[in-house]
């Protein structure tokens, strides 16, 4: 008798079924009626955005998420929002090395794609870093939401404090505050900053975080000299994220300041935070303190690109991502000014580097485009918001221009599937790249020149 052949998966379709059994998962759960608030069964359909939008941590709704679902149901949300920003294979990978086992490697090769690594050594280690920094981080946003929370809302308060941080950290923009989520504080100085830094830190990616420790613990380091310590990455990414902060911020200040709708009628100070906050938000948190419907086309514009850029790699945070963006421009800017390869602060830039931000950028385009397109045969709305929500389930963001609630059945699948792409699509595109999965021995075609532009 001939053997059956056993089923390979590769590390893609591993991390791109992980992602689809927890939402499945999650979607099943939430359909039962001990999830409902009114303890009868919710809609698959609905379940199933639900679970989408948390695994992808977005945070675009269907039902509100304070009102629609009981304690259990909102449990079930805050794991697959924790689930989504670790990755279901880290959180996995955690329970083993919780329970002793060692880690092969081939886990510790799926790890490394799942990260978008260069190197699979240290991986464990590299892991419990993750889980207990980030679990560090939720933890502290967690005790400093209880100051307003609790004074405000009594013992529940502490669940919207667990609940809210963790949200925040990974980037999903899911609250069970209200209906409005964030808007009644748009003026209070603790929520906002706390809210910006957990999206900020979650955003900004693990490896920053730790190469930014490893250049503190170096007792070698002299004064003014720390930044230059970094890795190109960190550089990119830091430099990327002030600028992507600070110089939107100004911009929305400016667009919205008279806008009754918005921020017009907040004091300076509000206007200040509300800014900061829209600027910080839209590059993948999804928590709102002013509406997006009354934003200026101006506004619109600018948080959909925001939107579009999204966080930094190997972090909680969708989008392009930050360093792709600059890879991009120093690759135009070399061109036009014919200066060879592309080049940043003294380091070449790989072919590699490049190819993988232009793939990524391309994807994300196609994404966005074909799913306006479908939204739009099924949804009667405005190009913005039409294109808003869809640049917002792309990037996996959150943001919507109060058109989700609307959406008919159709108009949810097609979101619910952009939000999927745009979340496990960079995730594939890397581990295609990654060096394991270079064919060996290749012989090249020959070339040949072709007009371009």
């Amino acid at each position: 008798m001939k053997s059956k052949k056993k089923i390979k998966f590769s590390t893609t379709h591993l991390i791109l079924l992980s992602f689809l059994f927890a939402i499945l998962l999650g979607a099943l759960l939430l359909s039962l009626p001990i999830s409902s608030a009114k303890g009868e069964p919710t809609s698959f359909v609905d379940a199933l955005f639900t679970a989408t939008t948390a695994t992808c941590v977005t945070g675009l709704v269907v039902v509100p998420t304070f009102s629609a679902w009981s304690a259990f149901g909102q449990a079930v949300i805050l794991v697959l929002i924790q689930i989504g920003g670790l990755g279901i294979i880290t959180v996995i990978a955690g329970i083993s090395l919780l329970l002793n086992r060692k880690m092969g490697l081939s886990d510790s090769m799926l790890l490394m794609d799942a990260f978008n690594l260069n190197s699979f050594s240290g991986m464990g280690r590299f892991v419990k870093k993750v889980i207990l920094g980030s679990l560090a981080v939720e933890g502290a946003g967690a005790l400093l939401y209880m100051t307003v929370f609790i004074p405000e809302f009594g013992l529940k308060g502490i669940w919207i404090s667990v609940f809210n941080a963790v949200s925040a950290f990974c980037n999903a923009g899911m609250d069970i505050i209200g209906e409005n989520s964030l808007c009644g504080y748009v003026e209070n100085p603790l929520v906002n900053l706390v809210t910006v830094s957990l999206i900020v830190l979650g955003g900004l990616g693990y490896i920053v975080w730790w190469d930014v420790f490893r250049v503190i613990r170096e007792r070698k380091v002299r004064k003014g000299r720390l930044f230059s310590r970094l890795t190109l990455h960190s550089k990119i990414a830091i430099i990327a994220t002030i600028v992507l902060i600070f110089a939107p911020a100004l911009l929305f200040f400016l667009f919205e300041y008279s806008n009754g709708g918005t921020m017009g009628e907040l004091s300076l100070g509000g206007k200040l935070l509300a800014s900061l906050f829209q600027s910080v938000t839209t590059r993948t948190a999804g928590f709102v303190t002013v509406s997006q419907a009354a934003l200026t086309n101006a506004s619109s514009v600018i948080s959909m690109l925001l939107m579009f850029i999204g966080g930094s790699p190997v972090g909680t945070a969708g989008g392009i991502k930050t360093v792709t963006l600059v890879v991009l421009i120093v690759v135009a800017s070399r061109t036009i000014q014919n200066k060879g390869e592309p080049a940043l602060m003294g380091r070449r830039l790989s072919s590699e580097a490049v190819a993988k931000a232009v793939s990524v950028t391309l994807m994300s385009v196609g994404i966005v485009f074909i799913s306006t397109v479908l939204l739009s045969l099924v949804t009667d709305a405005p190009l913005i918001d039409l294109m808003y929500e869809t640049v917002s389930a792309a990037a996996t963001v959150g943001l919507s221009r109060d058109l989700t609630p609307t959406l008919s059945t159709l108009g949810k699948l097609i979101i619910s599937l952009t939000m999927y792409l745009g979340r496990v699509g960079p995730i594939s595109l890397a581990v295609a790249f990654s060096v394991k999965h270079r064919a060996k021995n290749i012989i090249t075609d020959p070339v040949e020149e072709i007009s371009v532009g």
